[in-house]
């Protein structure tokens, strides 16, 4: 009984570890993957570097994006920061 009464704190203090930092981070980093699988021809997305470009053709782990009419990119599905919504206009 001693030894669990050591513990508890320990386990109280996981706890409340696990589900304000480890669970949302895993959650966000799903939702992050499947916004990556979901990419099509046409989408906007915005990378990591502060770029905003058109999906022309997604590959299984690149990206060719537009970034104007004439220059035409691969990137690395690892860079793009998220998808960017089609009713806001930059």
């Amino acid at each position: 009984m001693e030894i669990l009464a050591q513990f508890l704190p320990l386990v109280l203090l996981f706890a409340i570890f696990y589900f304000l930092i480890i669970r949302p981070q895993q959650q966000q980093q799903k939702a992050h993957s499947e916004m990556l699988e979901s990419l099509k021809k046409g989408d906007k997305i915005i990378t990591n570097g502060g770029l905003m470009a058109e999906v022309i053709k997604p590959e299984e782990s690149f990206l060719k994006i537009k970034l104007n009419d004439s220059v035409i990119v691969k990137l690395d599905k690892a860079f793009v920061a998220q998808k960017q919504d089609s009713d806001k206009d930059a």
